[in-house]
């Protein structure tokens, strides 16, 4: 007898384990995260999360603690800016807010002018100037900027005076406090209708 002709088989596919397989190490950690998540479930199935108490001086956009006379937080760079403009820091803020303004420095706005060294020893004398609030810092570190967010967010009674884009982002984020900075040889205020004396931008 004649041997039986085998008929080939196309296509065949060697058989590969599945993507969802439970054995893979990936799908492993997948799960392992997801029981992690049910541990964190509260008793009504909701996931635990952090949420920051709002602000008491908030009237849903409407800042209530801002009023005369205004605390303004001051940056280096905005004192730099004030004098090479040749501006007087509280007439020209009293100009563009028509009311009574005190501009405020905080320490580490003080060390940063104090490291700046000789170039920056006018805006070192006009931040010393007895007419302007000295705040001291309880926090670590010396970073200007850090300071004045973190002051900001504890306390909407300020404004903040900068020329720093870095730092006019990161205020923007804070509801209900205002930017100062410098536009056409005068102050202007951002975030704020009751800046009467600040040109229209």
């Amino acid at each position: 007898m004649g041997k039986a002709k085998r008929t080939k088989q196309f296509a065949k596919v060697k058989r590969i384990i599945s993507g969802k397989d439970p054995r893979l190490a990936q799908n492993q950690a997948k799960a392992a995260k997801q029981n992690e998540k049910k541990k964190k479930q509260t008793l009504q199935g909701e996931l635990v999360r952090h949420m920051e108490q709002a602000s008491s001086a908030m009237y849903f956009k409407y800042n209530t603690q801002l009023g005369p006379p205004y605390h303004i937080l001051l940056d280096t760079n905005f004192i730099n800016f004030a004098i090479q403009n040749k501006l007087d820091i509280i007439q020209a803020s009293m100009d563009c807010l028509y009311a009574k303004c005190i501009p405020c420095v905080t320490d580490c706005v003080m060390a940063e002018l104090e490291k700046l060294g000789r170039k920056y020893s006018l805006a070192l004398k006009t931040a010393r100037d007895p007419r302007f609030e000295r705040l001291p810092c309880l926090h670590k570190g010396t970073y200007a900027d850090d300071c004045l967010v973190h002051r900001v967010s504890e306390h909407k009674c300020y404004i903040v005076a900068t020329a720093d884009r870095d730092l006019k982002r990161r205020i923007r984020k804070v509801p209900g406090v205002p930017i100062m900075y410098i536009k056409q040889r005068k102050f202007t205020v951002e975030r704020m209708p009751d800046a009467f004396g600040a040109p229209k931008v």
